[in-house]
């Protein structure tokens, strides 16, 4: 149970403005034999929550704006809404990538993105990365063991 909790706590922080990286522990646990769809689930959950709070942030963060330690500038944080507003609400589908996603999650607060909406395609992002991420995994300890594996074996 330790374990799902750290993993959980890696991928919360991950997602926040904090520098982590869940990555490395959800391949440890999936190498150490635990259960790929928990460890998935649980991952996809922690990550899902800490970007909801970055999106929470944002909602906040708008009264900050003009006081000498934000840290973002007028002009920045007006191009960073444009690109936002350019590409759309789908882009939160690509919350998962690494320094871009945070900024989105907190934007998206910005904007009032509804947060049921928000929820949605951010978990759908983050739950298809650490699918990819634990087929990877597999894929890479099958073909250092010998053993089978979900992935498609080369002749």
């Amino acid at each position: 149970m330790v374990a799902y909790f750290s993993l959980f706590g890696a991928s919360f922080l991950a997602a926040t403005i904090f520098p982590a990286s869940s990555e490395l522990v959800l391949a440890a646990l999936l190498s150490s034999g635990y259960d790929a769809f928990w460890l998935w689930l649980v991952a996809t959950c922690g990550n899902t929550l800490g970007a909801s709070v970055n999106w929470w942030l944002g909602t906040y963060i708008n009264r900050f704006r003009n006081k000498l330690w934000f840290p973002v500038s007028e002009p920045q944080l007006i191009q960073a809404q444009n690109s936002f507003n350019r590409y759309g609400i789908w882009c939160l589908l690509f919350t998962w990538v690494p320094i871009v996603g945070d900024a989105l999650t907190v934007i998206a607060g910005i904007l009032r993105v509804p947060f049921i909406l928000f929820l949605t395609l951010t978990a759908i992002g983050k739950a298809a990365r650490y699918a990819l991420l634990i087929g990877a995994v597999d894929c890479i300890n099958a073909y250092f063991s010998g053993l089978p594996s979900l992935c498609v074996q080369i002749p």
